[in-house]
């Protein structure tokens, strides 16, 4: 399984994407975790950037948002998990 890809408010969103594509080349799959709307915020657009760069690889992406539970300093917080997956071509899709 893929190292979790840990996204914060301050994260950069193309820091993030850069790792996501590095993940996505070498794993084909990825795990991304953010706590807060702005972390979360940072997150998707980082997923977005991330396609971008993996245009010319023939890859695209699709993702599978949850919830969970993440122990922070003895506080339970609730933290979004987003799975990253290879999205297969169109042509495939359809048949």
């Amino acid at each position: 399984m893929a190292e979790l890809i840990k996204v914060s408010a301050q994260s950069r969103s193309t820091a993030v994407a850069g790792a996501i594509a590095g993940v996505m080349r070498e794993e084909g799959y990825a795990e991304m975790q953010a706590i807060g709307a702005s972390a979360v915020n940072q997150a998707i657009k980082a997923i977005a950037i991330a396609r971008g760069y993996l245009r010319d690889d023939g890859i695209d992406l699709m993702t599978v948002p949850s919830f969970t539970e993440v122990d922070i300093e003895g506080s339970e917080r609730t933290a979004v998990r987003i799975a990253i997956f290879r999205r297969a071509p169109i042509a495939e899709q359809i048949a």
